[in-house]
């Protein structure tokens, strides 16, 4: 096999040796064109040969699992056997091909389209999301017929399954919420063909502590299933079917950088000051309950972002009351009154709630979302606003809002709390009733008039990813624009520069809750501007916390104020990769 090299945008660090598994994107690959007559046999012909091949496939992978694999396994392949066997999608395509004319794919998809539409109907929700087996079964189908069958052996296959570790997923895109999915399993690495640096589906990606990689652009289309593949998520570099120089060279490193991480543990239960006393506090980026684990492993000081949303995706109905008391009490209880900051709902731009349902919009990221969407939907806010208080009585929960502009927002949200501590009241219902209230700084607007937010709030937090994103007018999403986002602009740490000093002036708390945060390259000159405390994703702490006991506060302080002097980004760059470099270098 030829051996070839793919390069991209890394996103998330480290080394992955492993085999392709193509997530399929094929119902989206599938067109419709008419067949003339003469061709009608060889087109069901195509589709018999098709379901035939699905099933084999299925079987060696059923007749390949371990004696020790969860029943689950079995059970789902046998559930996607019987599916093949149902007239519904072995016989009936057949008739849509002879009478419409059209081919193979497009008749399964439109069979598969009227069996979904049954299955919405069906008011048992468990019976409905039997749908989704449908849809697996059909994509696996689109694949053979598309010409993309795995190329993984029975064998591989049943290592593959039992072995996730070793896999590594290809596709043309993954969404948060399939990606917040991905933390069930153990995939060695993922590599999409478009993303950006700091979309929601990157940050995710570095929440699972697995390289990746995005923007790759035709990655997908190149790669096929069981090949082998190196992801070197530092360099942004996949190869392809390496020759085994290669693979031992990367083998080595990969040894090398495990290593690395092995050594940093270390430092786990260090405190993060610097060498002349400045204590800095590094708390974690949490999405759900579960993430507590990773948190309390990093040595984290407590939790800086619970990202709420991804206890809404994923599902058709919103989350009640009880159901999000009891996820938010789970975290509380589980940091045993260490600092969690809860932003509440910021739904919309790439990250919804249930996909069959989004309302189209011609730049998302500017439109309905984060509080915006909580005030124009008061009753879903005033849930979450009651089920976040309940929870504040068993721990030291913080509320933040996010994306805020204006203070009449910042106000009526304030009203709304209000009014959600008095239903409480009215219930005789436990909670917090000093629970502190802070905004995220991430709209240029907010920043600038940082000094009015922080009268009125407690703490101010800054979303560098969309603060990034807003100031320099880059689609943080769009791969096409990728190589402009750099949060070293003048204009951008000039926006942070003045939040931090808004915060000083006014004797509240401010932090970096964005990516920025758990970048180590600028971890000096986010606490030389005056930062104390950072919140990252777990996996990045020990890293960050390796930089900050290497430096000198003074020092750190003295380089931040000529960095900000500049205009010029060309010689930002280099100014702080030489202080980087220079960890005790006092110019």
């Amino acid at each position: 096999m030829t051996s070839f090299c793919i390069y991209g945008v890394g996103v998330s660090s480290g080394i992955a040796i492993g085999h392709a598994h193509l997530v399929s994107n094929a119902l989206l690959e599938v067109v419709h064109y008419q067949l003339p007559k003469h061709l009608i046999d060889n087109e069901i012909s195509r589709f018999t040969d098709a379901i035939a091949t699905v099933k084999q496939d299925l079987v060696k992978i059923n007749h390949g699992l371990r004696k020790n694999a969860p029943a689950e396994l079995s059970a789902f392949i046998g559930t996607h056997l019987m599916m093949l066997e149902d007239k519904s999608l072995s016989e009936i395509p057949k008739d849509i091909i002879r009478h419409e004319q059209c081919n193979a794919e497009w008749a399964i998809k439109l069979q598969m389209d009227d069996i979904v539409e049954q299955f919405e109907l069906i008011e048992d929700e468990y019976l409905r999301e039997r749908k989704q087996d449908v849809i697996q079964v059909v994509e696996r189908v689109i694949k053979v017929l598309l010409g993309h069958p795995s190329q993984l052996s029975s064998e591989q296959q049943a290592n593959a399954l039992n072995e996730e570790r070793k896999l590594i997923l290809v596709a043309h895109d993954i969404s948060p919420a399939d990606a917040i999915q991905f933390k069930q399993h153990e995939f060695a690495a993922f590599i999409t063909d478009v993303g950006g640096i700091t979309s929601h589906t990157a940050i995710l990606a570095r929440s699972l502590n697995i390289p990746s990689i995005v923007a790759l652009q035709k990655a997908r289309d190149l790669i096929r299933d069981g090949e082998l593949m190196i992801v070197d998520g530092s360099q942004g570099v996949v190869i392809v079917n390496p020759d085994k120089s290669i693979l031992t060279e990367y083998k080595l490193r990969q040894e090398q950088w495990e290593l690395e991480q092995q050594k940093l543990q270390r430092i786990k239960s260090t405190k993060a000051i610097t060498l002349d006393g400045t204590s800095i506090d590094l708390y974690a980026n949490i999405e759900v309950p579960e993430d507590v684990v990773a948190v309390s492993a990093s040595g984290a000081t407590g939790i800086g972002l619970y990202r709420t949303e991804f206890l809404f995706m994923n599902r058709r109905e919103m989350p009640d009351e009880e159901e999000q008391f009891i996820a938010y009490k789970t975290v509380a209880q589980a940091m045993k009154g260490a600092e969690i900051i809860i932003r509440t709902l910021d739904l919309g731009a790439d990250k919804q709630m249930n996909p069959d349902t989004v309302v189209t919009c011609a730049n998302p990221a500017l439109g309905l979302r984060a509080i915006r969407y909580c005030l124009a939907e008061p009753q879903i806010f005033h849930t979450q606003l009651r089920a976040l208080l309940r929870a504040s009585y068993f721990g030291n929960i913080k509320i933040l809002i996010p994306m805020l502009s204006t203070l009449s927002e910042l106000r009526q949200t304030k009203l709304l709390l209000e009014r959600a501590k008095a239903s409480l009241r009215k219930q005789n219902i436990a909670f917090n009733e000093n629970i502190a209230l802070g905004g995220m700084i991430e709209i240029p607007a907010a920043a600038i008039n940082a000094e009015a937010f922080a009268k009125e709030l407690d703490f101010l937090s800054i979303g560098t990813n969309d603060l990034i994103q807003y100031t320099l007018a880059i689609d943080r999403t769009d791969d096409a624009v990728a190589h402009l986002y750099n949060p070293l602009h003048p204009s951008v740490l000039k926006l942070i520069a003045m939040t931090i000093k808004a915060g000083e002036k006014l004797g509240k708390s401010v932090s970096v809750c964005g990516e920025m945060a758990g970048d180590a390259k600028l971890t000096k000159l986010l606490i030389g501007m005056g930062l104390r405390q950072l919140s990252m994703h777990p996996s990045h702490i020990l890293s960050v916390k390796q930089q900050i006991l290497r430096s000198q506060q003074t020092q750190l302080s003295d380089n931040a104020r000529k960095i900000l002097s500049l205009t010029d980004l060309e010689k930002i760059e280099p100014l702080v990769a030489k202080y980087n470099e220079l960890p005790n270098l006092i110019n």
